[in-house]
């Protein structure tokens, strides 16, 4: 395989996957819950720190992801089958939720009067959250490590543009939130969610499958 077709391989596997577990929809409900009480420029400038700090999060576990492994003495089948369980786990509480609590008017106020919004909750743990987390450090172990040279940079580019390309469409559908939220209403919303949670519970289950196939072949 040539380094132009890797690279662009990497780059949409990236993006596929990462989308439907961040699910920015319910970050944006997230946004016009706790944001509502900023201007429209000082929610913009949130969104958009959110987004830089939500790909640096994920690049800094994307390129330490091998050093963990090694430190905790974690092999690439079982972080496979911990992160597979992890996104369908998340999968699962998207396509079946529980009634959520609603939520305090003392807790509202406290969130509401954050004058940052942008690191926490927004970027982590809501867009860059455990199942995202666990994805980019799966998808590091799949770089083929054992290489040296050329395809190993271009891999790990690949990945990281994938990770900017995810972090730019949920920038554009959190500064969409407030139209996206009075055209979808509460049933189009949940009815994505439910969606995203189908997808995530088969991403899940393909990580699973794959860490068991590579235990078997061992």
């Amino acid at each position: 395989m040539s380094f132009a077709a890797d690279f662009l391989g990497y780059v949409g596997l990236t993006v596929m996957t990462l989308l439907p577990i961040i699910n920015p929809v319910s970050t944006a409900v997230l946004l016009l819950g706790i944001g509502a009480h900023l201007e429209p420029g000082a929610r913009e400038n949130q969104v958009r720190k959110a987004c830089v700090y939500a790909s640096g999060i994920l690049i800094a576990f994307l390129l330490l992801g091998t050093l963990i492994m090694e430190v905790f003495g974690i092999s690439i089948p079982g972080l496979r089958i911990a992160g597979g369980l992890v996104i369908a786990f998340l999968g699962f509480r998207m396509l079946f939720p529980e009634p959520a609590p609603a939520m305090s008017a003392e807790a509202l106020a406290e969130a509401q009067a954050k004058a940052d919004i942008s690191f926490s909750p927004l970027a982590m743990p809501s867009l860059a959250g455990p199942g995202s987390i666990a994805t980019v450090i799966s998808m590091s172990s799949t770089i083929r490590h054992e290489e040296v040279g050329a395809r190993v940079i271009v891999e790990h580019v690949g990945v990281i543009i994938g990770i900017a390309v995810a972090a730019l469409v949920c920038y554009f559908v959190l500064r969409a939130a407030e139209p996206l939220s009075h055209r979808l209403g509460n049933a189009g919303i949940g009815a994505i969610a439910r969606i995203l949670g189908f997808l995530m519970i088969c991403i899940g289950v393909q990580f699973v499958i794959n860490g068991v196939s590579e235990l078997m072949l061992a």
